[in-house]
Formats: C-alpha cells, sequence, structure tokens
C-alpha cells in the first residue's frame, strides 16, 4: 500500500519541493521523512501545504509587478557614456555593468551589476542593448551610447 509524503525539497526522479507524491512506506518512513526531504500526508500538513502554496503565489504575483515596473522604468532609459579615445577611436578602458548600473542609479534605477547580463565589457564606440534579468523571470533591454568625449 503507498504512503503519501509531501516533498519539503526537490528530490531527483520524484518531486519538486511541495508536490504530494506516493511512494512505498519503507522509502518514506525510513528514507524521505527522517532526512527531512519529506513530511507525512496528514489532513494538518496537508491543508498546510495548501495555505503555503496560496501565500507563495500571492507572493510570487507582488513580486512580479515590482519587477515588471522595474523592467518598464528600463526599458525607458537611454544612458549615454563619455569615453576618451585614441587613434582610430580606439577606447581607453571600457564599460562594464558596474558602469551601467552607476548610471542606472543617477536615473532613479536600482540593481544589482550581477542583473545584466554584459557577455564582456564593452570596448568599442556605438550603440548597445543588453538584457537586464530582474526577479520573478522578467527581463528588461537597456539601451546606451558609448561616444567620444570632447578633446
Amino acid at each position: 500500500m503507498p504512503m503519501q509524503v509531501i516533498l519539503t525539497q526537490d528530490v531527483p526522479n520524484l518531486g519538486k519541493a511541495g508536490e504530494l507524491v506516493s511512494v512505498r512506506p519503507g522509502y518514506g518512513r525510513n528514507y524521505l521523512v527522517p532526512r527531512g526531504m519529506a513530511v507525512s500526508a496528514t489532513a494538518a500538513n496537508v491543508h498546510r501545504l495548501e495555505h503555503d502554496k496560496r501565500v507563495i503565489a500571492r507572493k510570487v504575483a507582488k513580486e512580479r509587478a515590482g519587477a515588471e515596473a522595474q523592467a518598464e522604468r528600463i526599458n525607458v532609459v537611454t544612458l549615454q557614456f563619455d569615453r576618451q579615445v585614441g587613434d582610430e577611436d580606439k577606447m581607453f578602458g571600457s564599460v562594464t555593468s558596474r558602469d551601467l548600473t552607476e548610471q542606472l542609479k543617477k536615473a532613479g534605477v536600482d540593481l544589482d551589476h550581477r542583473q545584466i547580463v554584459l557577455e564582456a565589457p564593452i570596448k568599442a564606440l556605438g550603440k548597445y542593448e543588453v538584457e537586464v534579468k530582474l526577479s520573478a523571470g522578467v527581463t528588461a533591454t537597456l539601451k546606451f551610447f558609448v561616444v567620444a568625449k570632447a578633446k
């Protein structure tokens, strides 16, 4: 007779955290429950799981709304970086994700530099678009120009 358990963490080949799964009684009682990977599916635990899912869903929806609002602000911003150049428009230094976050902070958008997807520092003049990964799977596109500083 299978045993019903609620997973408290992801278990390979069994399920994700928060799922109600059927397992053999010995596996559940002797392996999953003692290691804290699952709890038995009593009526109280099932009710608590449903409540936790609703709370998490509301939290994720609120976080997603905040991330979408931040994405809108990022999508309308266009930054400009003045960099010193030498012969043949060869740029001294580069534009990094930290430079981008500093400029965004001045524009009123607070980000962590690791959220900006920049393969390598920008070392050439021109127009660029980079992806910004926000929370809850929301992404935005940041546009910026790198121009030569007036001599």
